[in-house]
């Protein structure tokens, strides 16, 4: 796992290859926390890549940028031949095994064990089409040196992030926006649409909150060239017809697609652990891991899980539409159940309130959309887990691929014409805009039109019934959206700890099976994640197996209200000036003289925001065109 980043150039890289150079060390530099045990950047007429390494796979080997010349199978370069392709990779192939066979049986050498080596001699046995053979997360950059031309390839659900903009001649792009903005020709500028973006809480694909600054889609591919910039899907979510019959047939594929991407996923050569709040989720997934380890290394082997939690929460915990108990019980439970080495984390308000610990989480999101206390806790947690491993597993994504949100079977979410989230969450109006700024931002109207255009875009097949059709969109937005905003902060928080995060439940395989599953058998039992708790019958305790979805816990802790009102204060008070003009101090006010005690989460929220909003304009100094 690492940070990629690079430069493309027709006008201005040839002309000046010293600055070529400084640029490219500077935009990979900007990307340490992704990569802390390597640095390398390559630079050739009309191109500069960069990249910092997080080593997993094949430590001794794997440097990047990678080469590879075009006249022969081995990965050797001649003498004073430019290389045919430079790659610049972040991911993990989780079949590179089977392509390194595949790709030897053709006629190509191997230096390296890493994966890296696979994708490089992938591209130069299938040019583009190499996305039909790769399974896994990644993003990735290929210069072709004798086209001229870069191709940008990000992982079907979007895991690995990879951003772009393009500047006078050329393009830059990078694991993150800081990249970009580390290149003279890239300032962070945001301007209306970009806050429709951020606020509008809706988490598309494309668009960013940086102006000019754009993702790679997930399941996409950008080429740029010459003749300018072309983008495409090499994957998207069908609707297809269900290919098994009746309840059992079906809990058996869906076992059978969970084990396969769990074993996929144990591969590394560093120390690996699994997050375990005590969930269905992350359950189902440690005891798969533990079990295949026990195959690997023997009886006595055990895995290592953690899970989080706050001073005080079993006395002062709170339920709420999103949690449903507390989870600590459960995680001990399911880890003496399944046999694990584990590990609990406990944060203190102190520590959720440390500015500095606030600022770098703000750093690593690029963004002021977060959730508060909950990320912090997630980057304290990570940092925790770096301590002892590289690698991680988790269970996110489960919910959306098998409907484990109140949303699924919420009536009222149901029949929304709008995303459902936003009934339920209670976040649509976290942030409290500036009133001229929300008569600006009209981010009603953003909405209704964003829901038009996403509901277009989900598949259907013919005789659907009206259960089944809704339930399909319910799913594809979940899997094209609300995901997308949950793995951009795993991703985020825990690259900023030099920690790699695996999501077994993402595999593009599973995914498309359960989103063709009929709505009868994914609510077989009248419960949320019927399919999943089936298939995962004999790998959990009861308590476990049956207890309700509970979301990533936060603090009910009277002493963080209190310190979160004082922070907001402080950014109202400070804020560079610029705090007021966005934020509606009415409503921010009456929230600064709530009892502690008696502050909502759903409140709460705003003044994390507020706060957050202050720190990222701190960080960033960003123009603001609106």
């Amino acid at each position: 796992m690492c940070g990629i980043t690079g430069w493309i150039s027709y006008r201005e890289v040839p002309r000046a290859p010293h600055a070529q150079a400084s640029v490219i060390e500077r935009m990979t530099s900007a990307l340490a926390r992704r990569g802390p045990d390597a640095s390398g950047t390559w630079c050739g007429p009309y191109a500069a890549l960069g990249h910092r390494r997080l080593a997993v796979l094949d430590p001794e080997g794997g440097t990047q940028p990678m080469t590879a010349p075009a006249t022969s199978p081995s990965p050797a370069p001649a003498p004073h031949r430019p290389p045919h392709a430079v790659l610049t990779y972040s991911g993990e192939i989780y079949n590179h095994h089977t392509l390194r066979a595949e790709l030897r049986a053709r006629g190509h050498r191997f230096a390296t064990r890493s994966d890296t080596e696979v994708v490089l001699r992938a591209y130069l046995e299938w040019g583009d089409s190499l996305t039909e053979h790769l399974e896994g997360m990644y993003a990735f950059a290929v210069w072709d040196t004798h086209r001229e031309r870069l191709l940008l390839v990000r992982d079907r659900l979007g895991v690995k992030p990879l951003f772009f903009t393009e500047v006078p001649g050329g393009l830059v792009f990078g694991s993150e926006p800081k990249a970009l903005f580390a290149h003279p020709a890239c300032r962070p500028r945001v301007d209306a649409r970009g806050m429709r973006e951020a606020y509008g809480l809706l988490f598309g694909t494309g668009e960013t909150l940086w102006s000019g600054v754009r993702e790679v889609q997930p399941g996409g591919v950008a080429v740029f060239d010459r003749s300018g910039l072309t983008e495409r899907v090499h994957w998207r979510l069908e609707a297809r017809p269900h290919p098994d019959r009746g309840t059992a047939a079906t809990v058996d594929t869906v076992r059978f697609h969970v084990e396969r991407a769990a074993r996929a996923q144990l591969e590394a050569d560093v120390p690996l652990c699994t997050l375990l709040s005590g969930g269905l989720d992350s359950t189902v997934l440690t005891a798969l891991l533990a079990d295949e380890l026990r195959v690997r290394e023997g009886p006595a082997a055990r895995l290592r899980s953690y899970a989080v939690d706050y001073s005080d929460q079993a006395e002062r915990f709170t339920g709420d539409v999103l949690r449903t108990g507390h989870d600590t019980p459960y995680a001990a439970e399911a880890a003496a159940f399944i046999g694990t080495d584990h590990r609990l984390v406990v944060l203190d308000p102190r520590e959720l309130l440390d500015p500095a610990h606030r600022a770098a989480v703000v750093a690593a999101r690029d963004s002021p959309i977060g959730v508060g206390d909950m990320d912090t806790s997630l980057y304290l947690l990570f940092g925790e887990m770096a301590r002892h491993s590289t690698v991680a597993l988790s269970g996110e994504a489960a919910d959306e691929v098998f409907g484990g949100y109140p949303w699924f079977r919420s009536p009222a979410a149901r029949d929304a014409d709008t995303f459902p989230w936003l009934l339920v969450t209670g976040d649509e109006a976290a942030m409290p805009l500036h009133p001229a700024l929300a008569d600006t931002l009209r981010i009603g109207e953003f909405r209704a039109d964003t829901y038009r255009s996403a509901l277009a875009a989900v598949p259907h097949l013919d005789g659907e019934t009206p259960a089944q059709h809704r339930r399909r969109e319910l799913q594809h937005l979940s899997l094209t959206r609300w995901l997308r905003q949950l793995l951009h902060r795993k991703d985020r928080l825990s690259m900023a700890r030099g920690l790699e995060v695996r999501v077994p439940y993402c595999d593009h395989r599973l995914v498309e099976y359960a989103f063709n599953a009929p709505v009868a058998l994914q609510d077989f039992d009248g419960r949320e994640k019927s399919l999943l708790r089936a298939a995962g019958a004999r790998l959990a305790p009861h308590s476990v197996l049956h207890r309700p979805k509970n979301h990533y816990p936060a603090t009910h802790h009277p002493a963080y209200n209190r310190g979160l009102q004082d922070m907001a204060r402080d950014a109202l008070a400070t804020g560079q000036g610029r705090v007021r003009d966005l934020v509606d101090e009415g409503v921010v006010k009456a929230l600064l003289d709530t009892p502690p005690e008696h502050l909502q989460w759903g409140h709460r929220l705003r003044l994390e925001r507020v706060v957050d909003l202050s720190l990222w304009l701190e960080e960033y100094r960003p123009e603001l065109a609106f």
